[in-house]
């Protein structure tokens, strides 16, 4: 299987968010090849929620499982945990009232 590298798969995850009129920010810039990818949702509220892949064992397939959530300053200091043990870790902050994240499209998990 042909892996993305990470570069190429925040640009066209941020080209997916603005095609959908969702505000979206490279936060952490991480490792452009190899570095792994959270999404931070924040919905407006002072709620977010963070979002890590992960590999299912039972399916084979990668997916998005939550990392953190609740009160956005919260979920702020689980990312800057994260980022403390993996510099490489690129962040991205998407803020959608309506908490869309478009994660849950197909070939978002690649």
């Amino acid at each position: 299987m042909i892996r993305l590298t990470a570069k190429f798969w925040v640009q066209a995850y941020m080209a997916r968010l603005e095609l959908a009129g969702i505000p979206a920010y490279v936060v952490a810039h991480g490792d452009d090849t190899a570095g792994a990818v959270l999404v931070k949702l924040a919905t407006l509220d002072g709620q977010a929620i963070a979002f890590q892949r992960s590999f299912d064992l039972m399916s084979g397939e990668r997916t998005w499982v939550t990392l953190a959530e609740g009160a956005e300053p919260d979920v702020d200091a689980a990312l800057a945990k994260q980022r403390s043990f993996d510099p490489d870790l690129w962040v991205i902050e998407v803020e959608d009232r309506q908490g869309r994240h478009l994660l849950d499209e197909p070939g978002l998990s690649d």
